[in-house]
């Protein structure tokens, strides 16, 4: 089973790198954090994406840490990384996107992997429950979104980005993106929208259990996506999407397997804080060891 961690965001609102910022104990950045879990749950193969110019500084921190059976790729995410014969003339200020990053390791992933976001914490549970899963279904067709509760989810320092999904039973009908989401009083407002929410709902924190079918589709949508010059100048090809599409056509089923465990991400310079508290909290209460490896 392999880990994916999508490491290759700008970190605008965070002032840096967020990625590899030493938030732990021991100066571990957080995605270290979620190799550990996932490691404990039978997870071999850990890829990270990330940027070009990144990419020896994470296999140089990383170097001598992993356990001698896992496996560790470290991979760019480059704007001239396209489909066999695609072109694009323009420029790009940033890479394709988050579906984009999962293509990336198309050449290394054999088997079934999750995906995540290498600045968000996802606990324990949902390693050992995105491993159960994997487990138990094994064809090529059967997806999963680990999901959390919207109202854990928030930050007291702004507004914030959500997947918030419509469920049928256990079975995933669609993740709609709500960008402005607040705390309002008993309510949560999406201010882009001016929906409104219970906070009881599912969301999506962009952890995926996905199958090698998955490259594929990020391919052919990936083309049809360059081929519209205007939105290829400026807009992103997104995990989700990718997903809905094929939910759409019936070539996969996706369910929702709740986390059961705590989330916390790192937005906002402001929350860095709170996350080093966090881990030593979790650390001292024997979650972790430190140093991790």
């Amino acid at each position: 089973m392999t880990l994916l961690l999508m490491a290759a965001g700008s970190g605008s609102r965070y002032g840096k790198l967020k990625q590899f910022d030493d938030l732990g104990p021991a100066g571990e950045f957080l995605m270290e954090f979620a190799m550990y879990d996932a490691i404990e749950n039978g997870f071999d193969h850990i890829v990270i994406i990330t940027k070009k110019e990144y990419v020896t500084h994470a296999k140089d921190h990383m170097k001598g840490k992993l356990p001698s059976h896992v496996r560790l790729d470290v991979l760019a995410q480059e704007v001239t990384d396209l489909p066999e014969g695609a072109s694009f003339d323009g420029e790009r200020p940033k890479p394709w996107g988050t579906a984009h990053a999962v293509w990336t390791a198309r050449n290394v992933i054999k088997g079934p992997f999750c995906v995540i976001n290498a600045d968000d914490f996802y606990g324990k549970s949902a390693y050992e429950n995105a491993a159960k899963f994997m487990k138990a279904h094994e064809t090529d067709n059967a997806y999963a979104l680990v999901s959390y509760t919207l109202k854990d989810t928030l930050s007291t320092h702004g507004s914030v980005s959500r997947g918030v999904c419509e469920v049928d039973g256990k079975n995933l009908v669609s993740v709609i993106e709500r960008l402005k989401l607040v705390q309002d009083g008993a309510q949560i407002i999406d201010e882009d929208s001016g929906n409104s929410f219970t906070g009881n709902e599912d969301v999506s924190m962009n952890f995926w259990v996905c199958k090698p079918s998955i490259f594929n589709r990020i391919e052919s949508d990936f083309r049809g996506f360059l081929a519209d010059a205007e939105t290829a100048k400026t807009a992103e090809l997104y995990i989700p999407k990718i997903v809905q599409d094929m939910l759409q056509d019936k070539h996969i089923s996706v369910k929702v397997v709740t986390s059961q465990g705590e989330w916390f991400g790192v937005t906002y310079a402001s929350d860095r804080d709170n996350a080093v508290a966090f881990l030593q909290q979790k650390t001292d209460e024997g979650d972790y060891v430190s140093p991790l490896w």
